[in-house]
């Protein structure tokens, strides 16, 4: 009796590895990831799945390894899979991109209304006072050059006559 209430928690923990496994397939499904980071969730996901097994067979048969444990956890993740994931995934993709809606809008709206009303006056007045700068500095170069160009000829005139 002790041994199939052990199965049964080993089923348990093969369905909790199954639910680990939908929860990084869920974040896949909705935010676009690198593949860089997608290496970093599936090294994740197999050192959660360890610490999740050992935990188990150390609470639950005392560090005890036996075939049954590893049967119970294969029978645990394939009937989450075969029965509950698709649904599990489904429901929980709708509601983060419901909840994307809900949160993008506003930031949305926060970020047009910065640029039509902050960024564009500013890039504006910039743009204008980069004008004005450019011209005074160029108009200061040229009379900078004009001027050296009568000094020269000066002392040229001046060593003629």
């Amino acid at each position: 009796m002790n041994e199939l209430y052990i199965f049964l928690l080993y089923i348990l923990t093969g369905i909790s590895i199954g639910i680990l496994f939908d929860i990084f397939r869920i974040l896949r499904k909705s935010f676009k990831t690198i593949d860089f980071i997608t290496y970093i969730q599936d090294f994740l996901f197999w050192i959660l799945s360890g610490i999740i097994l050992l935990y188990s067979i150390f609470s639950f048969n005392n560090g005890e390894l036996r075939g049954y444990i590893f049967i119970g956890v294969i029978i645990g993740v394939i009937l989450y899979m075969l029965i509950f994931s698709k649904y599990f995934v489904k429901i929980s993709v709708t509601i983060i991109n419901i909840l994307k809606k809900i949160i993008y809008t506003p930031i949305k709206f926060i970020i047009n209304a910065a640029k039509k009303y902050i960024i564009k006056p500013l890039s504006k007045i910039l743009r204008k006072t980069k004008k004005a700068v450019m011209t005074f500095t160029t108009k200061r170069r040229f009379k900078d050059k004009f001027n050296l160009k009568r000094e020269k000829n000066d002392k040229l005139f001046n060593k003629i006559e």
